[in-house]
């Protein structure tokens, strides 16, 4: 089994992935966003599984369904399970917030990034939230 300890480049990118992430998820910054994945990537939620393509994401989605009333999130945990040279599996937990800073809700996930044509992102999460 792949260990994180083996490949500290590769967590550190993996980490810096996640950081991205969710800062450009709080700002909206679809373009910042999209650039924290690698397409096609793959979404198993309460939806079902959903294919990711650049450009499927709109604005709309930062204010309607799950996130009608969401104003950020924050991650709260984010512990690498493995890690090899091109890919990392990370056990997260995440609490989205309201404006007023009460909890909409929290949820475990795992995401699977990874290094394609040099380029660190998510390519696969598994998640609770809605």
């Amino acid at each position: 089994m792949p260990a994180a300890a083996d490949y500290p480049e590769a967590v550190a990118a993996a980490q810096k992935v996640l950081d991205d992430f969710m800062a450009a998820f709080n700002a909206r910054d679809i373009p910042a966003f999209e650039a924290t994945f690698n397409f096609p990537s793959a979404r198993l939620a309460s939806q079902g599984l959903v294919i990711l393509n650049k450009g499927d994401m709109k604005a709309e989605r930062f204010t309607t369904g799950a996130l009608a009333e969401w104003d950020h999130s924050r991650w709260e945990r984010r512990n690498v399970i493995h890690a090899g040279p091109d890919k990392v599996h990370v056990d997260t937990r995440f609490t989205r917030y309201r404006k007023d800073g009460s909890v909409l809700g929290g949820f475990d996930s795992i995401y699977v990034i990874n290094r394609e044509n040099g380029h660190w992102g998510v390519k696969i999460r598994s998640s609770y939230a809605p």
